[in-house]
């Protein structure tokens, strides 16, 4: 989603496009890929030394986090600029001001917002009033962050993505969603394992297949990763969510195990966004495995977010 900022100068006007980074399946492909070769180019040293020296961004959080605010307040220094973390009870949102005019405040003081919320409609709002870039760190729709990360991290260790077989195994969930809006822009197949109860919701699915994204649904996870080039799980208790034993009852059949992974094809990689409960969605010897790459998936979020923030900004 970009919106423009003008500025009045003898009866003309320049328009400036804002570089909002609010979800995959609103930004153009090409610039998906130009944020993951940015990133890759800071990973490996050959990037551009502080190109965001003398930038600000303000870190909003709604919802707790250690991958995030670590990986985007490292990154954000490395790339020679400064964050302000602001949390839900720091600021005057928790008192009554609007989202709205916070947006229209912290675009007078900082370069770039990033907001981790539980509801997309305050992300919207805010890039919508903001007259800078305004970042989506998670929400309970998406996390486009991550799964730029994830992608990265497929790419490092089996090449191309493009027309790689994904399979999903357990919730559908906001990461879920978020591999489905990447399916589409980044052009591999994606068979989703979900509970019927917990399935992604129908409009999602069926917006992926009119833009001809190949897309299979099942409630088997055997049949789903079956010859698949990596597989991916989540938490079964997504923050927010309310625990409960009927909620693990359904997904109790899609815990990853060896068993899972044996299906898969002989050097597929395993993914998780973490955090993982060993016992639960995934098996420690699969998380600890020879196919996990989560470690490196979990690093790959500071340079892919690097990118981003490099994309929004530069």
């Amino acid at each position: 989603m970009c919106g423009d900022n003008g500025t009045g100068l003898e009866g003309s006007v320049i328009m400036t496009e804002l570089k909002h980074f609010l979800d995959l399946d609103l930004i153009d492909a090409v610039d998906l890929r130009q944020m993951i070769q940015l990133g890759v180019n800071f990973k490996n040293g050959s990037g551009e030394n502080e190109p965001l020296a003398g930038k600000s961004l303000a870190m909003i959080f709604e919802k707790p986090s250690t991958r995030t605010r670590v990986s985007f307040e490292v990154g954000m220094k490395q790339l020679g600029g400064k964050t302000i973390v602001l949390n839900h009870d720091d600021m005057q949102i928790g008192r009554g001001e609007t989202i709205a005019d916070t947006a229209r405040v912290l675009s007078r003081y900082v370069d770039a917002i990033m907001l981790r919320t539980n509801h997309p409609d305050k992300l919207e709002e805010l890039a919508h009033h903001a007259t800078v870039p305004v970042i989506n760190a998670l929400t309970d729709r998406s996390h486009p962050c991550q799964l730029m990360a994830d992608v990265m991290t497929f790419e490092e260790h089996r090449g191309s993505i493009a027309g790689r077989k994904i399979a999903w195994v357990g919730d559908g969930n906001n990461m879920a969603v978020t591999w489905l809006h990447a399916a589409t822009k980044f052009n591999f197949e994606l068979i989703l394992a979900c509970p019927e109860e917990l399935s992604i919701p129908r409009s999602e699915i069926d917006r992926a297949l009119a833009s001809g994204t190949q897309v299979t649904e099942t409630t088997d996870p055997a049949e789903a990763v079956s010859g698949a080039d990596c597989v991916v799980t989540d938490t079964w208790v997504s923050m927010g969510d309310q625990p409960g034993e009927r909620r693990h009852r359904l997904l109790e059949p899609y815990r990853v195990d060896q068993g899972i992974m044996e299906k898969a094809s002989a050097d597929a990689i395993f993914m998780h966004c973490l955090p993982a409960h060993r016992g639960e969605e995934v098996t420690s010897a699969v998380l600890e495995g020879k196919q996990s790459v989560v470690w490196d998936e979990a690093e790959n979020r500071l340079h892919a977010q690097k990118g981003i923030l490099v994309w929004c900004l530069g």
